[in-house]
């Protein structure tokens, strides 16, 4: 997908840690609005730290220290700008627990539009259709820690949904799912009209989600291309550290993207 402004566009990204242990070395990396986009890498690589600085919880605007620009939809990510690009930058964490903490599913998908100024009919419409999204509006009414890990997780993504991002980025939102919950997951996943970011290291699921991957090892990009094609090439996967299972052949998978 070419032309247009890029729903994510990132130039010339270095950041290092208070340690002073530098994670990312100049990062490149644009997204064009739909585009579904696995990153993948070894442990360390700076997977993590790259998703992080797309809403500002890492880099300068959040007192870091870094160069190179962000920009979001073409609003650059500074401070002045800080509070609308996270308005369309959706994060979905590792662990759900981590963005379910209100009494009550429903309280929990209606905290950030409510937040935002939302009240009466059109917060109760918008928490909804985020839930209806995910699967789970007849679990609306219960708490969240009476849910099964991948339920919460589905309400994670909803939290997030409600307020309506053009960008969701998701860390490992495979991991610690059953078989039945991962594929609800990536059906929920690939019915969106959103452009989405994924960080994992579940391959398969990459291959399932994402026609595309970026590859990072040791703070840079080092491969950028279709995802069947970078899961093939078996010279790069053994040179970063990247394993497929046991007979897993990426080439065999029916409409992988080649």
């Amino acid at each position: 997908m070419t032309g247009g402004t890029p729903a994510v566009e990132v130039r010339g990204l270095a950041f290092a840690y208070p340690d002073g242990r530098q994670a990312l070395y100049g990062v490149d990396l644009v997204v064009q609005p739909g585009e579904r986009v696995a990153l993948l890498g070894p442990n360390g690589a700076g997977k993590t730290t790259l998703v992080l600085h797309l809403n500002g919880i890492l880099g300068p605007v959040s007192g870091g220290t870094g160069t190179g620009t962000v920009r979001i939809a073409g609003l650059e990510l500074t401070r002045e700008h800080l509070t609308a690009v996270r308005q369309r930058v959706g994060l979905v964490f590792q662990d759900p627990d981590d963005q379910l903490f209100m009494p009550t599913v429903r309280d929990d998908v209606a905290f950030g539009p409510a937040n935002a100024g939302l009240r009466g009919d059109e917060l109760d419409a918008r928490v909804r259709e985020a839930l209806e999204r995910v699967g789970m509006l007849e679990h609306a009414d219960r708490p969240p820690h009476h849910l099964s890990f991948g339920q919460r997780r589905r309400v994670a993504v909803a939290t997030v949904l409600a307020m309506r991002p053009d960008v969701l980025v998701l860390d490992e939102p495979s991991s610690n799912l059953d078989p039945a919950s991962r594929r609800e997951l990536a059906d929920i996943l690939t019915g969106l009209d959103v452009t989405v970011l994924m960080v994992t290291h579940d391959l398969p699921y990459a291959l399932q989600l994402c026609p595309r991957s970026v590859l990072l090892d040791d703070g840079r990009v080092v491969a950028d291309g279709p995802t069947r094609d970078l899961l093939a090439d078996r010279r790069l996967m053994s040179a970063h550290r990247l394993e497929l299972p046991y007979g897993f052949d990426p080439l065999s998978v029916p409409g992988a993207q080649a």
